[in-house]
């Protein structure tokens, strides 16, 4: 009966540690999971902030010409 108990006992603290080891691997898979998902939204603010540059740029450079070309309009009108 001693021994049965113990048996019973060994294969209930068996059983624990395999719940625990697989909570343990959820939660690390979750963490994972997380971790991608937040490099992904990094890598998407970051193409976001290239491609708001890259208009920004173009907006500025099509400034400049305009500037340029009233100016050039100007300096022939004095002509």
């Amino acid at each position: 009966m001693v021994v049965d108990m113990r048996q019973m006992m060994a294969s209930m603290e068996e059983a624990m540690k395999l719940q625990n080891r697989a909570r343990a691997e959820r939660r690390a898979e979750k963490a994972a999971q997380e971790k991608k998902e937040f490099q992904e939204k990094l890598m998407r603010a970051a193409t976001s902030e290239v491609e708001l540059d890259g208009k920004a740029s173009k907006v500025k450079g099509a400034e400049d010409a305009v500037r340029r070309d009233q100016l050039m309009g100007l300096m022939m009108a004095g002509f």
